[in-house]
């Protein structure tokens, strides 16, 4: 007999995309099961002419919040804030959920106790224009439990649950990193690192299916690589520490990979992904100084 799900809720946050926005509440409301609520925290100039005072047909309210904040982990923060239960998840505004997401990624995180986050697949999804892709994405069709120090990051929060009680342990989102911020990207590689080291465990749940929609064209998968590389730098240099020299292991050990990954696209000739790799190791280098030079220990 399936276990039935408590109250929960699910954090959507979104900045200027509308219509990628409505299709994924549109995606969620027609899952196998739904939320308690849905929480959107819309940071656009406008506020969406639907999603402000949508009644769903299912048993799902929807919480609309016109932030004018800017950045996707303060949009979130305030999300969590907003949020009325316990159960919480999380996806971005650019995803198609599979109907059965919701229940399998809950039912996991609900029976692995509040110690716990759960993370899902993230599949792209097919090309919507030309050269189109999706960053973010993650296939690895094996079930996992990351516990203790791991050399990967391990936590997408654009696929993720948790129980309230992780934001009172750990502490919310770090609003200098993610879009929209300073430092552009890597807050989930910094509140999944943060989540290991006080003891959580993140389970990853490949039968917990988001699609990440391809809808950025080819012109802009330079900038993002960049953007990418420059948060993922600062996250490093953010908790570098000569009397602990893990995350400098860490920091030298995607160095490494990245680099790796470049040579092989050079012999194969690989022009877009030789430019993104090369792209994405100067982020790294340029976001980890920049956080240096920029940020006190104290933060």
């Amino acid at each position: 007999m399936t276990m039935a799900l408590p109250a929960t809720s699910l954090i959507i946050c979104t900045r200027n995309r509308p219509q990628l926005l409505s299709d994924t509440v549109d995606s969620v409301l027609v899952g196998h099961e739904v939320p308690t609520e849905i929480v959107i925290i819309d940071q656009s100039a406008q506020p969406h002419s639907i999603l402000a005072t949508l009644k769903p047909d299912r048993a799902c309210a929807i919480h609309y919040v016109w932030s004018h904040s800017v950045g996707l982990s303060r949009a979130r923060n305030e999300g969590l804030a907003a949020a009325h239960y316990e159960w919480i998840a999380i996806i971005d505004d650019d995803m198609y959920v599979q109907p059965d997401w919701f229940g399998t990624l809950m039912r996991t995180l609900i029976e692995a106790g509040p110690r716990a986050v759960a993370t899902g697949q993230v599949r792209p999804s097919a090309s919507e224009v030309a050269g189109g892709f999706a960053p973010s994405t993650i296939e690895d069709q094996t079930p996992a439990v990351y516990q203790g120090r791991v050399l990967i990051e391990v936590l997408n929060a654009g696929n993720m649950a948790l129980h309230r009680s992780m934001i009172q342990n750990v502490g919310c989102f770090d609003e200098r990193l993610g879009a929209g911020s300073v430092f552009r990207s890597a807050e989930d590689n910094d509140l999944g690192y943060r989540l290991l080291e006080a003891g959580y465990r993140v389970l990853y749940v490949p039968e917990a299916i988001v699609y990440h929609r391809a809808w950025r064209s080819s012109r802009e998968y330079v900038p993002l690589r960049w953007s990418y590389g420059f948060g993922r730098g600062a996250f490093f240099a953010k908790h570098l520490s000569w009397h602990d020299r893990f995350m400098l292991r860490r920091m030298l050990t995607a160095f490494g990979q990245y680099f790796g990954r470049l040579v092989r696209y050079v012999l194969v000739r690989s022009r877009r992904q030789t430019i993104g790799d090369a792209v994405f190791i100067l982020g790294m280098f340029s976001g980890s100084m920049k956080w240096l030079l920029t940020q006190t220990r104290s933060n």
